[in-house]
């Protein structure tokens, strides 16, 4: 099938369309039905009826945005009508909820004239925090949105105007930078005179472009001041000289085309100066194709175009979603151009910074590093949240138009929060971390991976990274990636080792280490993070990413060892869901574990979990409920919880043998076991051999779409991690972080 079928069949799946109302809150009894409607709503209505804004206490308006249209200008369609634009104002709602957790309802209005349109939008103002206006002809838009800001206490927001304007902003910011350019002394010629290239011209003037230098054409050529069809939205942009779009474009720095396919060719790219800004943003087809504009001269030809095949898309998704994620969030009365260009500058940072992996992942591993090709970030780069809605609400508060003054620290990690119970839990580890950051040594340093999640734990002040690796081969590393930072470096071809070789041959001479077996193994980092951290060069060490896990361990067991009152390591899985944490362990290390090591691995998983601030609560798993099966297999968790409910020590409640689901099941066990220990579900689980911890989490991660963060060692004398073959740097940083925590405990 081609798109057109595939994408009717998409829609009409049951059930039709893209969105649905869901229910927040538990219907699942007479008395839940009792709040939500009759007869305990009448509560809730009696507070706003006293005081109006309490509907963003009691109601979902805080949250709630209204795409409304008349489809009289759908991007390609043209002028369709109302009740055939729904399918695109659904698929805003679907851009809304997925970028920024905003919920939508999608209002097509089938009016004729504006004034109609405005009174009816107006009169929805008691159920939106928010209207986002869509696909509306121009120039009744310009008229709709500046009367409906004027009437309402809301933000109104235009997208096909300002969306664009946005987002080639940004981009426009970091190609001056690449450029060697100044924004005062651009020419900017605009192919287009429409809604959006007149708002984008405005934008660029709050940016810093002169508007003298601005230069605005369309089918007839240059819009000059002795045309009779120019409105009052074109006029300021009118030249005195007419002309055609070929004659503006001569010795222009910067292009910008919002009109149609295959008006520029290579001359008109020619004739442009040096280093010229093309952003060809019609669709499907740009003003020129991105090939035939770069190739069309010699220097460096900065392009953009709204097409996702090609680099540097101006998408729309950038903004919108985020922009209003905190312009609600900080109650704004309006959307300001102080907002907009905060947008902006926001995005066009983000645009410079280390891109994550999931991200290349995202973009088939295609190369994502700041400069011509990569102005703009990419729209499922999931920092774009808190970057670009802590930007604007910042900005609305200054601004005067925030009717919220939010602590923005905080703001922005209520926005990580919205991204995963992850992000949630290990900000509670990292912020923990940067109170007092330590030495964290990576064994493997010269890995381009290592070598960015260092310069992270360095730029947000998480740890001191101390690289193992080959110190040319890592500066020049840095350098190629745009890292700006001077990490330390232990490079064992070159540096003195004396004092660690010394120290592991007098630590492994009775197993059979010679001095100069040990100056060989002293090459190898795990070898030598290791020994740095025994020796107190070092508070933590993370190795394992380019070595199995096995071959990772042992070198750190051999050396560093378990602590003084600790007998065995375990790895722990934090797993987060959408609502709840769970803790698995063991899932790395001890294969067939007793009864006596079950019950310390519980204790190290139970460390972990308060290292997040979670308050254990353990289930040792087995097939069996509270011996309704009796063998040594099930014997080993039973004896296991024995021993941790008989000692003093343990201040945690702890209960076994169980099935899996008896331990998270609440209803289990407060049914038929109302007699153990545990009174909630268990946010512990601890298994009973490696081969079930490992095949359980597994299952759990995979299955249940859990996001899992590990696998933490517990048990040793100095924090040791052991990364996972393939993880990405946000791990890395996570891993680095739960190990300074560690160290500081």
């Amino acid at each position: 099938m081609g798109l057109d079928e595939d994408s009717l069949d998409y829609h009409s799946q049951d059930p039709p369309g893209k969105i649905e109302i869901s229910t927040t809150k538990p219907t699942n009894t007479q008395r839940d039905l009792s709040l939500a409607y009759s007869p305990g709503v009448a509560a809730p209505c009696r507070a706003i009826d006293d005081d109006p804004d309490e509907a963003y206490t009691y109601t979902a308006k805080g949250n709630l945005v209204g795409v409304v249209s008349d489809g009289s200008a759908v991007l390609g369609l043209g002028d369709i009508g109302a009740q055939a634009s729904k399918p695109v104002m659904e698929g805003k709602g679907v851009l809304f909820k997925r970028f920024a957790d905003i919920d939508v309802f999608d209002v097509e209005l089938d009016l004729d004239s504006a004034d109609a349109f405005v009174e009816a939008v107006a009169a929805m103002e008691p159920t939106f925090g928010g209207i986002n206006l869509e696909d509306i002809k121009a120039p009744e838009c310009f008229r709709i949105e500046g009367q409906l800001r004027e009437r309402m206490d809301i933000p109104v927001f235009h997208d096909d105007q300002h969306g664009t304007a946005i987002i080639s902003g940004a981009a426009l910011l970091n190609a001056v930078e690449l450029g060697g350019k100044e924004l005062e002394d651009l020419n900017v010629v605009f192919a287009g005179a429409g809604a959006a290239a007149t708002a984008t011209a405005r934008f660029y003037v709050s940016l810093g472009v002169d508007s003298d230098n601005i230069t605005m054409c369309d089918e007839h050529g240059i819009l000059s001041t002795d045309r009779t069809d120019l409105t009052r939205y074109t006029l300021p942009f009118a030249s005195s000289e007419p002309g055609s779009l070929a004659d503006a474009m001569e010795g222009a720095d910067v292009f910008v085309g919002l009109s149609v396919g295959g008006i520029v060719d290579e001359d008109m790219v020619r004739s442009m100066a040096d280093n010229p800004i093309i952003f060809a943003m019609a669709n499907p087809e740009p003003e020129i194709g991105y090939e035939r504009a770069k190739n069309a001269r010699d220097d460096d030809v900065i392009m953009a175009t709204g097409r996702s095949d090609y680099p540097n898309q101006v998408n729309n998704v950038l903004g919108f979603p985020f922009i209003f994620r905190g312009a609600l969030d900080a109650r704004a009365t309006e959307i300001n151009e102080e907002m907009k260009v905060a947008a902006a500058e926001a995005l066009a940072n983000l645009a410079r910074e280390d891109v994550p992996d999931a991200v290349t992942k995202a973009y088939d591993d295609e190369p994502l590093q700041f400069g011509p090709e990569y102005i703009i970030p990419k729209p499922l780069d999931s920092r774009v949240l808190f970057e670009v809605a802590t930007a604007v609400a910042r900005a609305a508060m200054e601004s005067g138009a925030a009717r919220n003054e939010l602590d923005l620290a905080e703001y922005r990690e209520q926005l990580e929060a919205r991204l995963g119970k992850s992000r949630e839990m290990m900000r509670v580890v990292l912020n923990q971390a940067k109170r007092e950051p330590k030495r964290v040594v990576f064994a493997e340093g010269d890995d381009e991976k290592i070598v960015r999640a260092a310069y992270q734990l360095v730029d947000e002040g998480i740890a001191q990274p101390v690289l193992i690796g080959d110190r040319k081969g890592i500066w020049e590393t840095a350098d190629r990636l745009g890292l700006d930072f001077e990490p330390e470096i232990v490079d064992p071809s070159r540096d003195h080792l004396d004092p660690y070789i010394d120290r592991l041959h007098e630590l492994r001479r009775r197993k059979g280490v010679s001095r100069e077996e040990a100056e060989d193994l002293m090459r190898d980092g795990n070898y030598l993070g290791s020994v740095m951290a025994e020796m107190g060069d070092a508070d933590a060490v993370l190795t394992g990413l380019t070595h199995h896990y096995g071959a990772a361990l042992k070198p750190p067991l051999q050396i560093i060892g378990t602590d003084d009152d600790t007998d065995y390591a375990a790895g722990v899985y934090m797993l987060t869901f959408k609502n709840r944490v769970i803790f698995c362990a063991d899932t790395t290390v001890n294969q067939d574990p007793s009864a006596e090591v079950l019950a310390e691995v519980t204790r190290h998983a139970a460390d972990v979990a308060r290292q997040f601030n979670v308050e254990p609560r353990a289930a040792l798993l087995s097939y069996s409920d509270f011996g309704t099966v009796d063998n040594p297999g099930t014997r080993k968790p039973r004896r296991a919880a024995e021993r941790l409910r008989a000692d003093p020590d343990v201040e945690f409640p702890v209960d076994g043998e169980m099935q899996a689901d008896t331990a998270v099941v609440e209803e289990m066990l407060t049914g038929d076991y109302d007699f153990i220990d545990l009174d909630n579900p268990a946010n512990v689980l601890v298994f009973p051999n490696l081969e079930a911890g490992n095949i359980g989490y597994k299952l759990l991660q995979r299955l249940g779409g859990a996001e899992a963060i590990g696998p933490m060692l517990a048990g040793m004398d100095a924090p040791v991690h052991v990364l996972q073959r393939g993880d990405e740097v946000k791990d890395i940083v996570n891993l680095a972080g739960v190990a300074v925590v560690d160290a500081q405990d």
